[in-house]
């Protein structure tokens, strides 16, 4: 974007590229998964597992989640400086996540209606050959939980709540999805071979969808409140309006709200007979949120 010079800009807007590293870490998980859906797909198939045909389609639509979470990140780097997003685009990983939750929405209902058709028509399994795919499915699982791991410490909301990067939480919610599918695949094939329950393999179908379906619940929430700007809670607020009443300012309105992990944006109007200067009244709200990385204040003379 061709900048315009008679604009000084105090800071740059690239919020939330802190985390440049969980790109080149989904990238690696994206061709595990794709790996792993090929052969459970292909293993299911052919020896009549729901369990792992269910687990093997539910890492395919994994797999096109984390082209949504490197899309998204790739996104954000590309545009970090462009002006024309008023907050920068941080929040980009959050709409990455919400896209790939819904994702996970989607799986979980494919995999209850298929499980139930299983249940009302059972097939013959492979169990021997099943096995073996779904361990070796497993395994790889772990091995993309442990790159995907995120240290979950560096940021905090108001209330010393974790502060995530969503996009990098749905790609660790995928994940730990297709951990828990192939683990319950495993489990229902062993009780097929050595128990001759048979319908204990579309019933952990049911089981881990609806796991799922919780866990895609959760980061829409979460992700959604983001997206449509919602403030933080009450009890900051009434914190900041008492700092500053004992600075004999009274604030006419308000506007807290996250931007980008670990960054929040706020919008004050306030009056006084005696305003302090901008840069002390930006002081007192750094104190009590220290996210704040965008403050726009107006001041009046009482």
């Amino acid at each position: 974007m061709k900048s315009d010079n008679s604009i000084q800009w105090e800071h740059s807007h690239d919020f939330g590229l802190e985390s440049k590293g969980n790109e080149s870490k989904v990238k690696i998980v994206f061709w595990l998964t794709t790996v792993i859906m090929v052969l459970e797909i292909t293993a299911g198939t052919w020896s009549g597992s729901m369990a792992l045909l269910a687990d093997g389609w539910h890492m395919g639509t994994h797999s096109a989640a984390f082209l949504i979470t490197i899309f998204a990140y790739s996104y954000a780097k590309k545009h970090a400086n462009n002006r024309e997003f008023s907050f920068g685009t941080g929040k980009v990983n959050s709409l990455g996540g919400f896209a790939s939750a819904i994702a996970l929405a989607i799986v979980a209902l494919m995999m209850i209606i298929e499980s139930l058709q299983r249940l009302l028509e059972p097939q013959s399994i492979h169990f021997n050959e099943a096995i073996i795919v779904a361990i070796i499915g497993l395994i790889v699982n772990f091995a993309s939980v442990f790159v995907l791991h995120e240290d979950h410490h560096h940021h905090h909301d108001e209330h010393g709540h974790h502060d995530h990067d969503h996009n990098m939480k749905a790609a660790y919610f995928h994940v730990l999805a297709d951990t828990l599918t192939s683990l319950l695949a495993i489990v229902a094939l062993l009780v097929g071979k050595y128990i001759g329950l048979l319908w204990m393999d579309p019933l952990m179908g049911i089981v881990g969808a609806i796991v799922i379906f919780r866990w895609s619940y959760g980061l829409i929430k979460e992700s959604s409140e983001v997206l449509l700007d919602k403030s933080v809670k009450k009890p900051t607020l009434d914190k900041i309006s008492d700092a500053l009443s004992k600075k004999n300012t009274v604030i006419n309105d308000i506007h807290v709200w996250k931007i980008a992990t670990g960054h929040q944006a706020a919008i004050l109007k306030v009056t006084s007979g005696e305003p302090l200067d901008s840069e002390e009244y930006e002081r007192i709200l750094k104190e009590i949120l220290p996210q704040l990385s965008h403050i726009s204040i107006e001041i009046r003379h009482d």
